[in-house]
């Protein structure tokens, strides 16, 4: 099997919203919009940087739901950008709830954890440097007994 393209595909409550809500925090470009009768948006694909991302409003006769109908999400979507601190600005601005505030990490990273306003997680981070591996695994036990800022 050889992977020749990935694409992220989110359901959200409304869709429309949160197409518009990542064009303004991430810069998104939208693509495609698909709706079907009744009005909603069964496809909507969008570009984030080389990160293409496929979004539907929420169609319960399909099961297919969005992280605030389960309560929230189990897992993050990471953006890695030039310049962090802008990108972080600009998210927060159009209302992104921050989980973890942004901060130099011991993995060589620029890293913080967003909330957007239809539940999804989002990771905005910029590399700061190389760390060999034998240094991380030190911190990574450093860090996960207590020694060290995570």
């Amino acid at each position: 099997m050889s992977i020749t393209a990935h694409t992220v595909h989110l359901t959200a409550n409304p869709a429309a919203a949160a197409s518009d809500w990542y064009v303004k925090a991430f810069g998104a470009e939208e693509i495609t919009r698909l709706v079907v009768p009744g009005g909603r948006l069964i496809h909507v694909q969008m570009r984030i940087g080389t990160l293409m991302v496929m979004l539907a409003d929420e169609f319960p006769e399909l099961e297919s739901f969005g992280p605030t109908h389960f309560g929230g999400t189990y897992g993050a979507i990471y953006l890695h950008v030039d310049d962090v601190d802008d990108a972080w600005q600009q998210a927060v601005a159009a209302g992104a709830t921050v989980i973890r505030p942004l901060s130099d990490a011991f993995w060589g990273e620029r890293e913080g954890q967003l909330v957007d306003p239809f539940g999804h997680r989002w990771g905005l981070t910029q590399h700061l440097r190389d760390v060999p591996l034998d240094e991380l695994q030190e911190l990574t036990t450093k860090a996960f007994s207590g020694d060290v800022e995570h």
